[in-house]
């Protein structure tokens, strides 16, 4: 049942750093890797160590009812009633039992163990941590794995009731339950190689010299998938370079979908974030054309002006740090192309930031669609007659995908919903659904993701 992969290392600090980094998300349910930066990322840790440290965080989150499942077997006292940093600390220390291979027992025992004395806990909560984890290392063998259903015969889908219920009447539940397992799975790691620089070809000849074990994308022309990667992206052969871009499948279809693009055009990404899509756009477009790119938040801006330097891409982009609405009052004239990749709920996404299936509630949904409205609105009066606007989430949930854009089109007669499926790859054509969206699921290998192409007539 062991699946994962760890390398043991002076783990004690990494394991209290963990345990630090999920009391403070638990606390405050604010997006884990700020915690991760801020707690581990600070730290004066060696590469494995922060690597360690990480794995675990994302792990607990991964697993968090399974784990709590085999606590409650082992405890007389319910995970439920337990203190914070009691059961934190006996979830790293069972994950690490149950799912990271090169980790010894007695180091995922004694070190979680020492967590709690580094904390000053009671000696006899000690040794009750202690005892649950050296039983639950002792029977390691027979316990039920994590795809095993609990003692009334449901699944332990690692995901809140709401979302489970939300998504069984969408896909059923037999999909659900892929979907869920295929979340709770470490991710792969694709790239989409800057076609600018060298070829998919030549960068995979690369990875496989420095001992990757590296294949095509089975969806984006462009990508590359590293199955079994561990470490820094950093130390990948070519990173330094800017020969590559990590962008999952989805993602890169995405941009895809502004085609055709032509010299003279004036396209705008109107909400750039990091910039993995301004970027890959700035590889698509013909010499001849103009982009513009959108981002009010400083911090993320900075970022993405580090990777369009990286990617030897910032001559192409001319680049606004300001709200869309500001930006709008400034009168930047009419866009052939614009992309709105909204900010959302982020549930297509939960693979790789599993916190988020723990952070978003009900209530969330419709305020994520006033924004997204709001955006898509003020983007339709930047588009020139003619024009394509691609809206794209990285969210499941209709509110923000398929229901914005009704009410969007509602508002909006003169625009016309295009098929994605003559703008994508044919292998990707199966992703697109019933009324010509691009909506891909994480049980189909990659992200979850919902994008819309609208045509201004006139």
């Amino acid at each position: 049942m062991r699946k994962g992969g760890g390398r043991e290392q002076r783990g004690g600090s990494a394991r209290r750093l963990a345990v630090q980094c999920l009391l403070r998300w638990e606390r405050d349910r604010q997006p884990v890797q700020t915690h991760i930066d801020a707690i581990i990322h600070g730290a004066s840790l060696s590469p494995p160590d922060r690597q360690l440290a990480v794995m675990l965080v994302l792990g607990v989150l991964r697993r968090l009812q399974y784990l709590d499942r085999i606590i409650a077997d082992y405890s007389r006292v319910p995970p439920a009633k337990m203190k914070p940093l009691t059961l934190m600390a006996l979830r790293v220390g069972v994950y690490q039992l149950l799912f990271l291979d090169r980790v010894p027992d007695s180091a995922a025992v004694n070190e979680s163990v020492r967590v709690l004395r580094e904390e000053r806990q009671p000696v006899w909560l000690v040794n009750f941590a202690n005892g649950v984890l050296r039983a639950i290392a002792r029977d390691r063998s027979d316990l039920p794995g994590p795809d095993e259903p609990d003692r009334e015969g449901a699944p332990v889908l690692n995901h809140p009731e709401w979302l489970v219920r939300r998504w069984q009447e969408a896909y059923g539940r037999e999909r659900t339950e892929i979907i869920c397992r295929a979340n709770n799975r470490e991710p792969v790691l694709t790239l989409r190689v800057n076609t600018l620089r060298t070829t998919r070809d030549k960068l995979a000849a690369m990875l496989q010299a420095q001992g990757g074990t590296v294949r095509g994308g089975s969806f984006a022309p462009d990508s590359l998938i590293l199955d079994r990667f561990s470490g820094p992206v950093t130390g990948l052969a070519g990173y330094d370079e800017g020969l590559f871009h990590v962008q999952d499948e989805a993602a890169q279809l995405a941009a895809m979908l502004l085609a055709p693009l032509a010299s003279g055009h004036r396209c705008l990404d109107a909400c750039a974030g990091l910039g993995g899509k301004t970027c890959h756009l700035a590889q698509l477009l013909p010499a001849g054309s103009a982009l513009f790119a959108v981002e009010p938040s400083a911090h993320r801006f900075r970022l993405l002006e580090q990777n369009l330097a990286r990617l030897r891409l910032e001559g192409l982009v001319r680049l606004f740090q300001a709200r869309l609405e500001e930006f709008a009052a400034s009168q930047p004239g009419l866009f052939s192309r614009i992309l709105v990749d909204a900010p959302c709920s982020g549930t297509g996404v939960i693979g790789r930031h599993p916190d988020i299936r723990w952070n978003r509630t009900p209530e969330d949904l419709p305020l994520y669609q006033g924004q997204q409205l709001a955006l898509l609105d003020l983007a339709g009066t930047l588009l020139a007659p003619g024009g394509v606007l691609v809206y794209a989430t990285c969210s499941l949930e209709p509110e923000e995908n398929q229901l914005a854009v009704a009410a969007f089109l509602e508002g909006h007669p003169e625009f016309a919903l295009t098929d994605c499926r003559d703008f994508l790859p044919a292998a990707a054509a199966h992703l697109v659904d019933a009324a010509g969206c691009f909506h891909p699921t994480p049980d189909l290998g990659l992200d979850g993701f919902f994008a819309a192409r609208l045509v201004l007539q006139g």
